[in-house]
C-alpha cells in the first residue's frame, strides 16, 4: 500500500507550503479516487466479518459512513456541491474554521477511520487493526508533505464530522445498534394459508421484523409494492405456475444441468456470512470497480458512494416493510406443501462448497436482492449513463463457487439478472423479483433527485 500512496502523493509533490494547500489540499474534484476506494474495500472487509451486520443493517451502515465521507470534503469541492447539514432533520455538521486551510485527503482519511470504528463495534480485532493500519499508512505520507498545523487541523475536522454523523444516526432508535438485536422475541408471525413461517432447515426466527420503522433518507410510504399473487393450491393458478419455475430450475441444477443458471445463482448469491460481503455491500464493491474504470476524482467517487449507500439503506427499509406487510411464504414451503412428490425439496442457496442449503429467515415478497440491485442500477445509470457496458469482477478467482466475471450492456440488465438469480437458487418467486426491481428503481430516482449540486 505504501508504494501506491507514495505514487499518488509524490506525483504532484509541491515545492512549498502554499502549493501543498493548492495541490494536495485543494478541490477534491481534482484528486484521485484511490483513497475513497481503499476505504470502501476496508469497510466491506469489516462488514463481512462483523457479527450482526445482516443485509438491511449493512445497507444502513454504508449509508451513514458514505454520508460522513461526503460531508467531510463537501466544503472543499469548490462551490458546486451542497452539504446536507440541516437538510435532514437533526443532522448538524460542524463547519470548518473560516479562513483556515485543510488538507482534504487527510480530512477524509480521518473521517473514514473514525466512522468505521464508530459503526462496527463488534468487528473482530483483525478487521479493526486493518482500519487502524490503513489510516496510518495514508497518514505516514500526508504528514511528511502537509504543514503540521494543517495536518492536525484536518484530522480533527475529519473526526468531528464522523462523530457528528454517528451521533445523528443514534437518534434513529429503531436502527441504532440493530446488529445486537437482529431478531425480536416478541414477534409472532401471522398464521394462515400462504403466510411465512420459519423455514427448513434452520427454522430461524424472523430477521428484523420491524425494520420498516427505521428512518429513511428519501423513501416513504409511497414506495411500496402491489399486492402479491393470491395464494392458491390450484395447479392452474398463477402462484402455482410461479412456484414450478424455481422448483424445476433447482431440480435441473441438482441433476447437473443448467450451467448458466447455476453460474448466475452463484455469482449473485452473497448470502453466506463471512464468505463474501452482503447483498447490499455487493453494490459498493461494484462502485469500487466503476470508480477505478472511470478514474473518478476523489469528490465524484465520494459522491457515488454516498448516493449508493443512501439508496441501499432505503431499499432495505422499504423492502423489509413490505415483506412484513404481506408475510408471503417462501417457495420452499409452498413447494413442499403443494407440489406433488416434493415434500423433501430444498434450495441450492449458499454456495460455499459445504452442500448445506437454506432459505433466508424472512418473508419472500418482495426480494431484497432485487430491491438492492435495482436501486444501485438506477443510481449508476444516472451517474454513468443508461447505455453503459461493464464487467463485474466482484468474485473473480473464488473457488468455493462460480465467481467468473459477468458482463452487462446496461445497469438495468445487471439489476434484472440479479433479481432473477434468486429463482435458480430456489428462494424466490418471479413476482418477488419483479416487484423488488420496481421498488428499487423508484427509490433510486428519489436519491438522484436530492439537491447534491447547487
Amino acid at each position: 500500500m505504501m508504494a501506491l500512496l507514495a505514487a499518488v502523493v509524490y506525483s504532484c509533490k509541491p515545492d512549498d507550503a502554499t502549493d501543498v494547500v493548492k495541490n494536495l489540499g485543494g478541490n477534491p474534484l481534482e484528486e484521485s479516487f484511490e483513497l475513497a476506494q481503499t476505504w470502501n474495500e476496508v469497510q466491506l472487509d469489516v462488514e463481512r466479518f462483523a457479527p450482526g451486520y445482516r443485509p438491511p443493517i449493512a445497507a444502513r451502515t454504508l449509508a451513514y459512513t458514505g454520508l460522513a465521507a461526503y460531508e467531510a470534503i463537501v466544503n472543499g469541492m469548490s462551490d458546486k456541491y451542497n452539504s446536507f447539514d440541516g437538510y435532514f432533520k437533526g443532522l448538524d455538521i460542524p463547519e470548518p474554521n473560516a479562513g483556515e486551510d485543510y488538507h482534504w485527503p487527510t480530512v477524509l482519511n480521518a473521517t473514514y477511520a473514525r466512522a468505521i470504528t464508530n459503526f462496527y463495534p463488534t468487528a473482530p480485532s483483525a478487521q479493526l487493526f486493518k482500519v487502524y493500519s490503513t489510516e496510518q499508512d495514508f497518514n505516514e505520507v500526508y504528514r511528511r508533505d502537509v504543514p503540521n498545523a494543517i495536518y492536525v487541523r484536518s484530522i480533527d475536522y475529519g473526526r468531528a464530522v464522523a462523530d457528528a454523523v454517528f451521533s445523528w444516526s443514534r437518534t434513529d432508535k429503531d436502527g441504532d445498534g440493530a446488529f445486537l438485536r437482529t431478531t425480536d422475541p416478541s414477534y409472532v408471525p401471522p398464521t394462515g394459508a400462504g403466510k411465512w413461517q420459519p423455514t427448513f432447515p434452520d427454522y430461524s426466527k424472523a430477521l428484523l421484523p420491524y425494520w420498516g420503522k427505521v428512518r429513511t433518507f428519501v423513501a416513504d410510504a409511497t414506495d411500496k409494492c402491489p399486492e402479491p399473487l393470491a395464494y392458491s393450491t390450484d395447479p392452474n393458478s398463477e402462484i402455482y405456475k410461479q412456484a414450478l419455475e424455481p422448483f424445476r430450475l433447482v431440480n435441473q441444477i441438482k441433476a447437473g444441468g443448467m450451467a448458466n443458471e447455476l453460474w448466475i445463482a452463484d455469482f449473485w448469491s452473497d448470502d453466506c456470512a463471512t464468505l463474501t460481503f452482503t447483498p447490499a455491500g455487493r453494490f459498493i464493491a461494484v462502485s469500487n470497480q466503476l470508480a477505478e474504470k472511470e478514474k473518478l476524482s476523489l469528490g465524484r467517487a465520494v459522491e457515488l458512494y454516498a448516493k449508493v449507500g443512501m439508496g441501499l439503506c432505503d431499499a432495505g427499509i422499504r423492502c423489509w416493510h413490505q415483506k412484513f406487510t404481506y408475510n408471503y411464504q417462501r417457495p420452499i414451503d409452498y413447494i413442499r406443501q403443494v407440489v406433488p412428490n416434493a415434500a423433501n425439496w430444498n434450495s441450492v442457496m449458499c454456495p460455499d462448497g459445504s452442500g448445506r442449503y437454506f432459505t433466508p429467515p424472512f418473508p419472500a415478497y418482495p426480494s431484497g436482492h432485487a430491491t438492492f440491485g435495482a436501486v444501485a442500477a438506477e443510481i449508476f445509470a444516472d451517474f454513468f449513463g443508461e447505455n453503459y457496458t461493464f464487467t463485474d469482477r466482484c468474485h473473480e478467482g473464488r473457488t468455493e463457487f462460480i465467481g467468473k466475471p459477468r458482463s452487462f450492456n446496461t445497469f438495468r440488465q445487471m439489476a434484472e439478472e440479479n433479481g432473477y438469480s434468486r429463482l435458480p437458487i430456489g428462494v424466490h418467486f418471479r413476482m418477488d423479483a419483479t416487484s423488488g426491481i420496481a421498488l428499487g428503481y423508484g427509490i433510486g430516482k428519489k436519491v438522484v433527485k436530492l439537491p447534491w449540486r447547487k
